[in-house]
């Protein structure tokens, strides 16, 4: 189990007349991913709506700011248990038993030209044996092949655009990912969380984009950046891509600060904690679905 700190401050100036803010920055509740303490600040008195969606589990709070500024602090421990499988165990599901929830995510979406790429897919991937193995095949291709970069890409880059200029950021090397597998029929998800073990060269700690396929009835943990440690992510917002899955969409007249965050880890191996480390194993922070013909239990 590992035991995680997390702390999320973001900072706005509204302009006249208001602004709606839509927020996706609490962890996500999941049998896997516990929230021991959480506490939410906002700076100004203004109703907050709060909701839950029932298939990814993202928290969702929209409110409407006034003109001045406005902050939100985020705090929040929690404790990950991830269950851990032999990459060589793990199978791809056939598309005819996929449960019903799933199916979004082999189409192609806003920044996942998945019909774009069917063919190189296929050369590059097709005569693989399916599995997790595949996957992990399609995750170094893409570390392999585009660099990371710091403001080289912005809010319309799709992956198309990433597999032509091969520079991007940790949302640029998922899209491109999600792309290839959903190429091959592979169900592929974009994954919010903090960027826990990056290396400080890369800048301060931030958002971080990754991916989790569906694999054997589990969605697995990928993150074909190779910037953080899976082991640490701390899940948040999930969806087909970045425009299901972004930490704030704001509808009105408003500046931003840059976010300030910062997470860590707790040891205790009296209590179990351990230190977030990369490992070999495929890791999965999601309950598994019991196949039923067609609907996910």
């Amino acid at each position: 189990m590992v035991r995680i700190h997390l702390a999320i401050d973001l900072q706005y100036q509204v302009n006249q007349p208001s602004a709606d803010f839509i927020f996706n920055v609490q962890a996500a509740h999941s049998p896997q991913q516990t929230v021991v303490w959480e506490e939410l600040q906002v700076s100004q008195p203004v109703p907050l709506v709060s909701c839950t969606d029932a298939a990814t589990r993202s928290r969702i709070l929209r409110l409407t700011a006034t003109p001045g500024p406005l902050q939100l602090r985020y705090r929040a421990t929690l404790d990950i248990v991830h269950h851990v499988d032999q990459p060589d165990a793990v199978f791809e599901t056939p598309i005819n038993q996929l449960p019903t929830e799933v199916l979004a995510y082999i189409y192609p979406s806003r920044y996942c030209q998945s019909d774009c790429v069917t063919a190189m897919a296929n050369q590059l991937f097709g005569q693989m044996p399916p599995g997790y193995r595949r996957v992990e095949a399609i995750q170094k291709w893409v570390q392999s092949q585009v660099t990371f970069e710091s403001n080289t890409s912005n809010s319309m880059t799709s992956a198309m655009d990433t597999l032509n200029d091969r520079k991007g950021v940790c949302r640029d090397f998922a899209h491109l990912m999600i792309t290839f597998c959903r190429a091959l029929n592979i169900p592929a998800r974009f994954t919010t969380a903090i960027d826990f073990g990056a290396d400080p060269a890369l800048g301060p700690t931030d958002f971080h984009a990754y991916v989790e396929v569906y694999l054997g009835h589990r969605w697995y943990l990928f993150d074909p950046s190779g910037t953080a440690i899976p082991m640490g992510f701390v899940r948040i917002g999930t969806g087909r891509d970045a425009a299901d899955a972004s930490f704030a969409t704001i509808f009105g007249p408003v500046s931003a600060q840059a976010p300030r965050i910062d997470i860590s880890a707790q040891t205790n191996p009296a209590h179990g904690w351990l230190m977030p480390v990369r490992r070999p194993e495929a890791l999965s922070t999601d309950a598994s679905f019991t196949w039923n013909g067609g609907n996910a239990t």
